[in-house]
């Protein structure tokens, strides 16, 4: 069984095919930094770090590139509000972007284009769009005619109608259509710009994305993918120029997009004060459980966000974790991941809400199995678990890892090493003491015939 993914473009799961089954090309788009990043940024971060690690299985090389916004007007009016250099400010965030993906437990992608990094290869492109007849140049803006390509418009299924009914386009007398959509434009005051054949100006968001692309990956990509919103007006806006700019050529071979993440049953939305960063939840979840949380739907469809899933998560992860702790001498050996359930389950689109339940059956099967059948249901476990980057930690540590000004590990084990002492001396009433106070510090006991061990709440 092959991998299958929904493409965009088709609407339509269909099987992935190559251009080059030597080397797979794949670009998502990044964070604009001026903010810390909310969960539903975080979603495409894990989703797609999941497809990473299973085209890394499934093929001997593989570049992923996710970009690095660092010029918008979101950005040069954060740094204006901050009072703060703007090239200081991205900087600053994304660092933290960095950290909290990290957090989240994601690959390092291949490469990581900054955009103000490639400003010759968007003037470069800009150039080759006008001179295909697709744009044109007015009062030192340079706009995409959208009339003047018949495809425009199919990655979102949308007639030129509906696009301008249904998005916040700028009117200006300048357009030549109230649709046609910046690829350049002037710069004044303190803001950023570079010098350009049209004047003094910095680069519209949706030129920044194709030049990255063409500068590193060529022009044309096997998997371009993003959250939902994006599919317009960016992607059709990056598919435009980019076709343009390469002859018609095809852009991108698999447009893959994930679903919105909704709060509490509700629209996350900075009018209805429901913003989650992930900083924010941090504090209180690990990374592991967040990311669990976010994979426990299918990644096209919404995701209702809350404390409750992520309560669900972290007990879910126990229970997993506890097989493991339990298993813990058991062997660990190569095992082929082909022809498993779990496996099957990733390739289909990465259903990992179907992978997470045949972790469960793998784990549950562990319990009961011969000694013999354990190092193989064990192995594709960790393995599996590991192309969704869970179940890779010691299941002691993440049993006794706690938050800061929490009881230490070696505090629990001096009271636990009392209380066995007390229960040898028949001081019953000190042994509960301790089990009772243990417990109002969120760590639970229990006993066994192997001895006592040890988690947290």
């Amino acid at each position: 069984m092959g991998l299958k993914v929904y493409n965009t473009a088709t609407r339509q799961k269909e099987e992935f095919a190559p251009i080059d089954p030597q080397h797979i090309k794949m670009y998502v788009c990044g964070p604009t930094v001026y903010n810390l990043i909310h969960i539903g940024n975080a979603r495409p971060v894990v989703v797609f770090d999941v497809l990473f690690r299973l085209l890394q299985n499934e093929y001997p090389k593989v570049t992923y590139a996710r970009n690095i916004t660092d010029i918008d007007d979101k950005i040069i009016n954060a740094a204006a509000e901050n009072d703060e250099p703007i090239g200081e400010l991205s900087a600053r965030y994304a660092k933290e972007y960095e950290a909290d993906t990290n957090a989240l437990g994601t690959l390092q992608p291949t490469l990581v284009p900054f955009a103000t990094q490639h400003i010759p290869q968007m003037i470069s492109m800009v150039e080759r769009v006008i001179d295909s007849g697709h744009a044109y140049e007015a009062e030192g803006h340079v706009l995409f005619a959208v009339k003047s390509l018949e495809a425009y418009g199919k990655l979102s299924n949308r007639s030129l109608e509906d696009m301008l009914e249904g998005a916040r386009v700028e009117v200006a007398p300048y357009k030549k259509y109230a649709g046609d959509f910046v690829l350049w434009k002037p710069s004044t005051g303190n803001a950023p710009g570079w010098e350009s054949p049209w004047g003094y100006g910095r680069p519209g968001w949706h030129l920044e994305c194709s030049a990255m692309i063409e500068a590193h990956l060529g022009d044309t990509i096997d998997i371009h993918g993003g959250g939902r919103d994006l599919i317009f007006p960016h992607h059709e806006n990056e598919l435009a120029q980019s076709c343009c700019a390469h002859d018609g050529k095809e852009y991108v071979h698999y447009w893959m997009h994930n679903g919105y993440v909704n709060i509490n049953g509700e629209k996350m939305s900075k009018s209805l004060g429901n913003f989650r960063t992930v900083r924010e939840l941090l504090e209180k979840y690990r990374g592991e459980v967040i990311r669990y949380a976010l994979l426990s739907a299918q990644y096209r469809s919404e995701l209702d966000f809350s404390k409750e899933l992520l309560d669900q998560s972290k007990a879910s992860l126990d229970t997993l974790y506890g097989f493991l702790r339990e298993s813990k001498e058991v062997p660990g050996i190569d095992v082929n991941l082909e022809e498993q359930p779990v496996y099957k389950a990733l390739l289909d689109d990465l259903n990992t809400p179907v992978a997470i339940s045949e972790l469960y059956a793998l784990a549950k099967s562990m319990g009961s199995a011969e000694s013999k059948e354990k190092p193989q249901l064990k192995s594709v476990m960790l393995q599996a678990g590991s192309l969704m980057g869970l179940l890779q930690q010691d299941p002691d540590a993440w049993f006794q890892s706690g938050e800061e000004g929490q009881i230490s590990p070696g505090q629990i084990e001096q009271l636990i090493a009392e209380r066995v002492q007390a229960k040898l001396d028949k001081n019953y009433a000190r042994a509960d003491e301790i089990r009772s106070h243990l417990e109002s510090e969120g760590v639970l006991l229990e006993d066994s015939r192997e001895g006592t061990k040890w988690k947290r709440a």
